[in-house]
């Protein structure tokens, strides 16, 4: 799918529009970016060393654990929030393309190369597909929502968001190629490319009806300048409860007291025009209590050998009590951001 996001992509170092030539990403300026075999490109320049990007061993543990559904309920909330937010979008209004004009043979050379290779999108003939709706919007000038997922990981939220979303396109980003790879298959109508959220994005001003920001850093700034005047961030941040009482039990790194204050002031020029609270039980075993600590800031700072001794542990006490399963509590502050002009505070 990242055919379908070129339009809204700018040269990550002269910032002119990028155009598609067969593998390769290309602006007037002669820059150039090859695209990867997963279908991803990479949009991170500069020799200054990224933000701390997410192993594969993190990125495998945050598919597994996500993928088994533990966290449904948040990924629910998020694709509830994208939708209310992209609703009114379906108007016969259409937007400029730096594609339309010059593009159109590369980039229908690149999508069919894609359905040959096998990447998901699946066969040139046969049913409708969600791309082939996507596509005919474009053609009669209707709008197509936009979503950003910021620091998208597997891009599982993303993913969920788009379901509820017709004929919307989702962008995922993130400073991890690990990540990456996986995001840019996780939906067929999902692009992904390497980017770091502390740097100027390589996205074009005010193209995204959302971005989605969930457990990721925040750059208001830059969320502000690729936001359509009447978008919206989507932010999710973990609550002082979450994951207890395995924190407790197994010394993790905790919500610290400061994180609302830091989230609003990363998120200056907007407003918060929502909050809600999000939380549920759920029953994990050992490989699970390894996944969700694996996946989080808890990985940076754990022993793996040490780690999986105390959860053995503590596993084996909850047994004794024949309970093979630890309850284990799911916390979260699902925040909406408008921009301050058009916002209305929180009631």
């Amino acid at each position: 799918m990242l055919a379908d996001i070129v339009e809204y992509l700018i040269c990550p170092v002269c910032r002119a529009d990028v155009r598609l030539d067969e593998r390769t990403l290309r602006c007037a300026g002669g820059h150039a970016f090859d695209v990867a075999r997963q279908g991803y490109v990479s949009l991170l320049v500069g020799s200054r060393p990224p933000g701390t990007a997410d192993s594969a061993a993190m990125v495998a543990a945050r598919a597994e654990f996500l993928d088994a559904g533990h966290y449904a309920p948040l990924a629910e909330a998020v694709a509830e929030a994208v939708r209310e937010h992209t609703g009114a979008q379906n108007v016969p209004l259409k937007r400029e393309s730096s594609t339309e004009t010059n593009d159109g043979e590369e980039l229908r050379a690149y999508r069919g190369a894609r359905m040959e290779a096998g990447y998901g999108v699946g066969p040139a003939e046969g049913p409708v597909s969600d791309r082939d709706n996507v596509e005919g919007d474009r053609a009669v000038g209707r709008i197509v929502p936009v979503i950003v997922d910021a620091g998208a990981g597997t891009g599982h939220y993303l993913a969920t968001a788009l379901n509820a979303v017709n004929d919307g396109i989702g962008m995922a980003f993130d400073v991890s190629k690990h990540a990456v790879r996986r995001a840019a298959r996780v939906h067929p109508r999902v692009g992904a490319f390497v980017a770091d959220v502390w740097r100027p994005l390589p996205i074009r001003d005010g193209v995204a009806d959302v971005v989605i920001d969930v457990f990721a850093p925040r750059n208001g700034p830059e969320f502000r300048r690729i936001l359509r005047s009447d978008g919206a961030v989507v932010v999710v941040t973990p609550a002082k409860t979450h994951l207890s009482p395995l924190v407790e039990e197994l010394g993790l790194l905790s919500v610290d007291e400061e994180k609302e204050r830091r989230v609003a002031r990363s998120m200056e020029g907007f407003a918060e025009t929502g909050r809600r609270s999000i939380e549920f039980d759920m029953e994990l075993g050992h490989g699970d209590i390894v996944q969700v600590v694996g996946m989080g800031p808890s990985a940076w700072h754990t022993d793996a050998a040490d780690l999986d001794e105390r959860i053995a542990e503590y596993i084996s006490r909850n047994a004794m009590r024949k309970r093979h399963k630890v309850a284990t509590h799911a916390a979260f502050q699902l925040s909406i951001f408008e921009p301050a002009p058009r916002s209305r505070p929180v009631p």
